[in-house]
């Protein structure tokens, strides 16, 4: 790929998740930025049943499927083209701009494998890997990587055994903790528990979104620090940026409905606990075998300095007040620039890994 070669760009979104609208937000954002780079892009939307839409305008239909709050009846197979008559069209690279499971979770990742289509992002094993917070903390610990205490509960226990599960998470955590589902992002299903009966309701809100519920305890003047990776061999980091939330923590609404809270890019840090962010954020990427892109989540501890990696997300969101794409601007990557140079990324490790023997002998 030249920097003047245009290419045909498959944009991914809508989805079967809660972030469904966030990836309608995010997709639009991308798109504008796409054919400002110079490249033509294929829309295809998929509905929260699993419908491919590729036909008649797939953002507008999706959006208004929103507005109306209109939820189709899951049927069990998906489509690329509801009519059924036309040739799907051709793509010279995907962008998945999905969030959450069925999307960032190497689910269409495999899909895409499978057709040998190059796409932006992490393969299957780093996507499953970062969406699921269980196993991506086990592999954080492998690395080394300071974390906070946790534990992780399964739904069926919390359901059969809620009075053991509640005593163990107060032996073990105390309060304050934090309750998300394990595969979900965007703060969907998260809540903050400062005593036993928050503690219940949060774990039934968790429960209602994920099999998995992972239990954190709560960082004391913590500081929420985010920092952007991109690449493949070689990974950058970007400056931090911080997250002043305007509510008690950075939720759903504070995130993606009100303008209460601020983003400081830079974050007020010392040379010193820049680099080690950055360190922590590559190292982490890493960890989970990441290639193209992710954002990466840090509690600090303002009093003691002590630095805990929070969380790895591998599709971020790509909405006009999203921290990725503001960090890696602030870093000397304009947002045309960076959706091009993910693109690139994509073709690099496409063409990495047709280099791998599909047969035997010589």
């Amino acid at each position: 790929m030249t920097d003047s070669q245009s290419l045909r760009v498959g944009v991914l979104f809508g989805g079967r998740s809660g972030e469904h609208e966030v990836s309608l937000h995010s997709a639009r954002n991308v798109m504008d930025a796409l054919q400002e780079a110079g490249h033509t892009v294929i829309p295809v939307g998929i509905t929260r049943a699993g419908r491919w839409l590729t036909e008649n305008d797939p953002m507008a239909l999706l959006n208004e499927a929103l507005a109306a709050d209109v939820h189709e009846e899951a049927t069990g197979g998906w489509r690329l083209l509801p009519s059924g008559r036309e040739a799907p069209p051709t793509m010279d690279v995907v962008f998945p701009v999905l969030h959450g499971p069925y999307g960032e979770d190497g689910t269409v990742q495999g899909l895409l494998e499978m057709a040998n289509l190059p796409y932006v992002g992490c393969g299957v094993l780093a996507s499953a890997a970062a969406m699921d917070k269980d196993i991506a903390k086990k592999l954080f610990a492998q690395a080394g990587l300071s974390q906070t205490l946790h534990r992780t509960i399964k739904r069926e226990r919390w359901r059969t055994e809620p009075a053991a599960v509640i005593i163990e998470l107060e032996d073990t955590l105390g309060y304050p903790v934090f309750v998300k589902p394990a595969n979900l992002g965007s703060s969907v299903g998260i809540s903050k528990a400062d005593d036993r009966e928050m503690l219940q309701t949060a774990l039934d809100l968790a429960a209602a979104y994920d099999r998995k519920l992972v239990v954190e305890a709560a960082v004391p003047n913590a500081r929420e620090i985010e920092v952007g990776v991109l690449g493949n061999r070689s990974p950058l980091a970007s400056i931090p940026g911080e997250i002043k939330p305007g509510h008690d923590f950075y939720d759903y609404e504070a995130k993606y409905v009100d303008d209460s809270s601020q983003l400081l890019i830079p974050a007020p840090l010392d040379e010193e606990m820049t680099r080690r962010v950055q360190t922590m954020a590559v190292q982490a990427f890493q960890a989970v075998d990441g290639e193209g892109l992710a954002r990466v989540d840090f509690l600090l501890d303002d009093a003691s300095g002590a630095l805990y990696l929070n969380e790895i997300n591998t599709m971020p969101g790509f909405t006009p007040i999203s921290m990725y794409p503001k960090l890696w601007e602030a870093s000397g990557v304009s947002y045309p620039a960076l959706v091009d140079r993910l693109l690139r990324l994509a073709l690099e490790r496409h063409a990495d890994r047709m280099r791998n023997r599909t047969t035997r002998g010589c």
